[in-house]
């Protein structure tokens, strides 16, 4: 029975942890983007050239509690518009992941929330989650998707597109669980799509936060009149799963 839950739990040391909206996890990871900057003992910078634009450190900043990555047009190489995104440095497999954002208003902007490891080399099984891909070009819809990369060769094992209010109006919620039989994702606290996980071999992946120009979901063009643009970030979560009982050790009785 899922529990859907808006409240922090108040720990020892006066400090409050998010409380998952299912049941069964707990707060391991996350940051609120609450700072003056991006704290880079979490992230890394997405850097480079990708579909339309170069992504850079200067596209990512941190301001009024929020992540802002902007996308402007600038010339950069042979690529007319910079972008920006970040990339945990810790590794997460089953759990539960959350952000909160909203994407840019004004087509050419493909905005995300997804799950891949970042090295490549011998690392094991390497699956991509997309947990939420939007194309501005359609504020109103976003995809789910999976792909195996490792073992190669790549497959695009589907997914699902999500119709929604407008994107680029309003915060909204996007979850995933990943357990090693399914993956359930959320909108808005909705259970939206599920998809058989044993279909896929999994391995640890970082979280990914991005935002780059492309030719995607039938985009022609950037509008450049809506410039600079910019995908905001509320906040991102992972809650790890409880012990099991079997992995919890029993509480001494102090009373004997």
């Amino acid at each position: 029975m899922l529990r859907w839950i808006c409240l922090t739990v108040s720990m020892t040391l006066g400090a409050a942890d998010p409380v998952c909206p299912l049941s069964g996890y707990h707060y391991f990871w996350g940051d609120e983007f609450n700072g003056t900057k991006l704290d880079t003992t979490l992230w890394t910078y997405r850097t480079g050239p990708r579909l339309w634009s170069l992504q850079r450190e200067a596209n990512v900043t941190v301001a009024d509690g929020h992540l802002l990555l902007k996308g402007q047009k600038e010339v950069a190489g042979d690529l007319n518009y910079t972008a920006g995104g970040i990339i945990s440095r810790k590794l997460f497999r089953y759990g539960y992941y959350e952000a909160s954002f909203k994407v840019p208003s004004g087509a050419g902007w493909h905005t995300s929330f997804w799950v891949l490891r970042h090295e490549g080399g011998d690392v094991g099984p390497r699956l991509e989650i997309d947990i939420c891909e939007n194309d501005s070009v359609k504020p109103m819809d976003y995809g789910i998707n999976h792909h195996q990369w490792v073992p190669s060769p790549h497959v695009q094992m589907g997914g699902k597109h999500i119709k929604t209010p407008d994107l680029s109006a309003a915060f909204h919620v996007w979850g995933c669980e990943f357990t090693p039989t399914t993956l359930r994702y959320y909108f808005d606290h909705q259970l939206v799509h599920t998809f058989d996980a044993t279909k896929a071999q999994h391995g640890d992946g970082n979280i990914w936060l991005t935002m780059i120009a492309a030719g995607l979901g039938g985009t022609k063009a950037v509008d450049d009149q809506k410039l600079p643009a910019y995908a905001e970030y509320d906040y991102v979560r992972f809650f790890a799963p409880e012990p099991s009982p079997a992995e919890t050790k029993p509480v001494p009785d102090l009373k004997r």
